[in-house]
């Protein structure tokens, strides 16, 4: 096509480009001079105004008549004997004419052309072209491509043993298709963000070294109506043409959810997009080499229709992993780093509860900035350490407090400290600190010794305690009219845990094993609709009675705990005051009522043994 426009132009310049003929171009009343002087030898008048003529001594020459006519130029050349000759103007030539006239039919063919072959998938289909629209926006990687194995996926044993046979089937499905059996035609993989769900599919590719069609759920819906049962039309077809292969659909909760709960009805796009899902997954053509994956951490908000065997066969739970398994993790991301000899990864995975795959990853990369940033050449446990205060507590922030500020904020984080040290079943103290991290005015982090998987009454109500310790301390020390709104973020976390006492858990004798709590709403013509729990005014008023008596109760015991321990108090709060920051050794010392030695790196001059601290 281009090939004809170029022709085209040639063609036209060609034709209206003149003859290069040397001739000297003169005026009109030169011209009169030369003739009338018996120089001119000959004419030929062009048309009306253009004159061509020769010299007597053979010079070639031009010239344009200015006026319409001039009735005396025929008689002077006439009188001179000038030979007189003529032709009329020359015009575009018939072929010109016909491209000249066509030349517009050619430029809306030509577009015409380029708009059909946009539309079939050239021209730049699928990366940002103006009819791409129904075009699937998956990224494949070839299986070459994909290095990610199940040698980098750690602390997942369990899932990797259920994936397996997807990497089996892909790699020979006759040992399959022998015995009768098919291969599930999809897994859903279930867990919290961050666990690994995504790398477990790359790897299931990489292993079987197929081509790995990746997308997120809300790349298929869009504005226009349609689109997205397009979308997965387009990627089921693709990844036909390359099975055997794995399509991954990240988020699918983005649109698999219920259908009928949306806007619309049937009519929803996003409803449209998850029938055609429906129906490509297993429908009456069969997709045979092509397994799909997903990733969802609201399983429950997805339509049963998805869940079905046929469609999502296999559920793979993906959990946070245990001590072990983010030791494991820990030792695959510690390859890439220049460690030092003092790092251990044990005592990382045991001070790490409840840490993702991802925060895992996260943590060993801030502690390599860390010891950049020290200018050092290895990774230390210090370093490791800095990164985890950083991620639990918030970085620090420099800030202006008065020495009053410093002196309530390190009594209200010893008043957390001590009383979560002196109830039963409470996780042990790790840090406290008065230095502002995040939004918080200083920290009291408390960490695990294990894994929990369940917790008992008598944990959660020490929890209770050890919240309220520092509103406590603050009312103990400075008097009730002295109390801060620095306890707030505490309030709300305690009165969330009782109301999950009573409402959610049944853990209340007075109101016993039953669920009150408020299911989640629903979405109807845009408005938010809350499905309540059946339950009496009385009721109500029964589980606020109970909330505040468990309250009430772990607040007082609070009081006694610090009234009891007031010399430990006022001790811990010396030594916040003084070092700003004391860890666990630390806090063992000042339990027992002894002056701990200043913190590693402190600035002090001397080192003193611990010793018995009396008076108040």
């Amino acid at each position: 096509m281009w090939a004809v426009f170029v022709a085209v132009f040639f063609l036209l310049l060609t034709n209206y480009t003149p003859e290069r003929v040397v001739q000297e171009q003169v005026s009109y009343s030169e011209f009169v001079d030369k003739v009338e002087s018996d120089q001119v030898a000959s004419v030929m008048i062009v048309g009306d105004r253009t004159i061509m003529g020769q010299y007597k001594s053979g010079a070639s020459f031009t010239t344009y008549i200015p006026f319409i006519a001039d009735p005396q130029l025929a008689r002077r050349l006439t009188d001179r004997n000038v030979i007189v000759s003529g032709k009329p103007a020359e015009g575009p030539s018939l072929l010109l004419q016909m491209l000249i006239s066509w030349l517009p039919f050619f430029i809306l063919i030509g577009l015409w052309v380029w708009i059909m072959r946009q539309a079939q998938g050239g021209g730049g289909m699928g990366k940002g072209g103006p009819l791409s629209f129904g075009r699937s926006r998956a990224k494949m990687t070839s299986g070459g491509n994909n290095k990610v194995t199940f040698k980098d996926v750690a602390g997942i044993d369990e899932c990797l043993d259920q994936v397996k046979e997807f990497v089996d089937f892909l790699k020979n499905p006759k040992k399959f298709q022998q015995l009768g059996g098919t291969i599930p035609k999809g897994a859903l993989l279930m867990g919290s963000p961050g666990t690994g769900k995504t790398l477990l599919a790359k790897a299931v590719a990489g292993e079987a070294d197929v081509p790995f069609f990746s997308i997120s759920g809300s790349d298929f819906v869009e504005m226009f109506v349609g689109v997205g049962a397009a979308r997965v039309r387009d990627m089921f077809e693709q990844a036909k043409k390359h099975a055997p292969s794995i399509i991954f659909i990240d988020e699918i909760d983005a649109v698999g959810r219920h259908r009928g709960a949306g806007v619309g009805g049937g009519n929803d796009e996003r409803e449209q997009t998850l029938n055609q899902l429906l129906v490509e997954m297993d429908g009456f053509e069969g997709n045979e080499g092509v397994i799909v994956l997903a990733a969802s951490n609201r399983i429950d908000v997805l339509d049963p229709a998805l869940l079905r065997p046929g469609r999502f066969d296999r559920r793979v739970e993906v959990p946070l992993p245990d001590i072990r398994g983010r030791e494991k993790i820990l030792k695959v991301h510690m390859k890439k780093l220049t460690l030092a000899k003092d790092v251990d990864a044990m005592i990382l995975a045991r001070g790490t509860p409840g840490f993702s795959g991802a925060d895992l990853a996260n943590l060993a990369n801030e502690a390599a900035l860390f010891a950049a940033k020290g200018n050092k050449r290895k990774v230390s446990m210090s370093h490791f350490n800095s990164a985890k205060d950083k991620i639990l507590m918030g970085a620090e922030r420099s800030m202006a407090m008065s020495e009053d500020e410093k002196k309530l904020t390190a009594y209200h984080e010893a008043g957390h400290a001590v009383v979560g040290r002196l109830v039963p079943e409470h996780d042990p103290v790790y840090k406290v600190s008065i230095i502002p991290r995040g939004r918080a005015l200083g920290v009291t982090m408390f960490l695990p010794e294990k894994d929990h998987y369940s917790v008992s009454i008598r944990k959660l109500e020490s929890q209770l305690s050890g919240l309220y310790g520092g509103r406590v301390a603050e009312e103990l020390i400075f008097g009730k009219d002295a109390v801060t709104t620095g306890a707030s973020n505490d309030i709300e976390k305690a009165t969330e845990l009782a109301r999950n006492i009573v409402s959610i858990w049944g853990l209340s004798d007075k109101m016993g094993p039953i669920n009150y709590s408020t299911e989640e709403g629903e979405v109807f013509l845009g408005k938010s609709v809350a499905k309540h729990r059946d339950m009496s005014d009385s009721t109500a008023q029964s589980i606020d009675k109970e909330i505040h008596t468990i309250v009430d109760r772990n607040y007082q015991r609070a009081l006694k705990i610090l009234k009891d321990n007031i010399k430990i108090l006022h001790l811990m709060a010396d030594c916040l005051i003084k070092y700003e920051t004391i860890e666990q050794d630390q806090i063992d010392l000042i339990m027992e009522g002894k002056e701990p030695n200043p913190p590693e790196g402190w600035n002090d001059d001397e080192k003193k043994e611990p010793t018995e601290v009396s008076g108040d």
